[in-house]
């Protein structure tokens, strides 16, 4: 027969009508925790701040050997007897709030070590008493396509990249290769690696395997996946790329001459003459020319700051995240002035489209530089190739080449054509150094 009248029941027998309560492990435990409940309701009605009382509710169990609790970082600790442990002092951190229901379970926890101290079976490596941990979930590669983890991860690195470098590369770019793929299932990652390299090229396939690697290696770590499928793929993959020396083709001033000239004589495009002009008298970088404001130009056009660029339509800081001064000749100074409205505000474009808004490098570079031939357009460039006035067709940037090779070329030390240009020395003798044309060998 079971007699119920606290938490847990103790177990009685009957004898001639007499019930009697037979000594038994079970029952010395049961009397325990109702000794437990008792002191626990009379601590609940102590001033939590009246360490007195805590004292003299600790005090009575010395005999057995005092379990302390105390504050230690703003959690509580349990402290040890020191007679257990040869006269060392040993913790056991609960991870309870400094607080009043903390206080509370942490004597709970108390009573019950020095219930095992009393009954002999006190565990010394204390793994008994420390708190568990957490059980967290996890959140299997089964339940989260690699397209939901991108989404997830494009939000974690957003703080991280430029607002541009988000919209285009993250919600963008890669976003849309993930949408593109015959499977997001993130078991089927040897699938999505052959399939990357039977329908992009080899440097593609290899950028987008480093994303993906990088998007579940923030999973694992935020413990969203166990393990990242991609891990090691990229590295795996041998790309052959071309020295930067081999993409650089400068234009020669014969063929920068025919460019400017044919853009003043196009019916419809001698509008970004001065856009050109500039653009190959500064080798600034086309956002740095799209990005320039009248503020940036002093009053005598002498001198040019560029601070800022705009890039797919935001304004953000220069690539390297410095300004940097510009001089400006005579022949650059006459530029200016003759684009230069009589009172312009500070904010307005120097080099606006026709409409009067920031030039579209993409719209800029397939219609009056290079056409679209499929749309039956023959770009500037294009033609005078087409003309034999230029030798083979070089994309817009290649202006940014020419200038850099051209002051080289006419003795202008590598450190003075990296400040104007806003690049290395270290960049412009290796990238530009093989491809000076005029190398003679100085008289001695």
């Amino acid at each position: 027969m079971r007699v119920r009248f606290s938490p847990r029941p103790l177990r009685l027998t009957e004898n001639q009508g007499l019930w009697t309560m037979p000594e038994s492990a079970e029952n010395s435990r049961i009397l325990d925790e109702y000794q437990m409940e008792a002191d626990l309701a009379r601590f609940a009605s102590y001033d939590a701040d009246d360490r007195e009382r805590e004292a003299a509710f600790m005090a009575r169990r010395g005999a057995i050997g005092t379990v302390g609790v105390e504050s230690y970082r703003g959690k509580l600790r349990l402290r040890m007897p020191r007679t257990l442990f040869g006269g060392k002092q040993k913790y056991v951190y609960t991870r309870l709030d400094d607080d009043n229901e903390g206080w509370h379970e942490a004597y709970s926890r108390a009573m019950r070590i020095e219930s095992d101290i009393r009954k002999g079976v006190f565990d010394f490596s204390l793994k008994t008493y420390q708190p568990r941990r957490p059980e967290l979930t996890i959140l299997t590669s089964q339940r989260l396509t690699l397209l939901e983890l991108w989404d997830k991860y494009s939000e974690y690195r957003r703080s991280q990249v430029a607002e541009t470098t988000f919209k285009v590369n993250y919600q963008l770019r890669y976003r849309n290769a993930i949408a593109e793929l015959p499977t997001q299932r993130l078991q089927d990652a040897i699938l999505i690696r052959d399939y990357l390299l039977r329908n992009k090229t080899a440097a593609t396939a290899k950028q987008l395997l480093v994303q993906f690697n990088a998007c579940c290696n923030w999973a694992v770590k935020s413990q969203l996946i166990k393990e990242n499928p991609f891990s090691g793929m990229a590295s795996d993959l041998r790309v052959i790329r071309s020295s930067r020396e081999d993409s650089i083709h400068p234009f020669t001033p014969a063929e920068r001459d025919a460019i400017i000239q044919a853009f003043e004589e196009h019916p419809h495009y001698q509008h970004y003459t001065p856009f050109v002009k500039f653009l190959f008298w500064t080798g600034c970088r086309t956002s740095e020319a799209v990005g320039l404001r009248w503020g940036d130009v002093n009053q005598g056009c002498t001198l040019i700051t560029f601070s800022s660029v705009i890039s797919k339509n935001t304004r953000k800081g220069t690539k390297t995240g410095k300004s940097r001064k510009f001089p400006c000749n005579q022949q650059l100074q006459s530029l200016l002035q003759s684009v230069r409205p009589s009172k312009p505000e500070p904010d307005s474009l120097v080099f606006p489209n026709p409409i009067g808004n920031p030039i579209n490098p993409a719209v800029f570079l397939h219609n009056a530089w290079s056409g679209d031939e499929s749309k039956g357009k023959i770009g500037i460039v294009t033609q005078l190739v087409k003309e034999g006035k230029v030798e083979r067709y070089r994309p817009q940037y290649n202006t940014r080449h020419t200038f850099i090779t051209m002051t080289l070329e006419m003795g202008v030390s590598p450190t003075q054509v990296g400040r104007w240009v806003g690049t290395s020395t270290e960049t412009i003798s290796r990238h530009y150094a093989g491809v000076i044309r005029q190398l003679q060998v100085p008289e001695f």
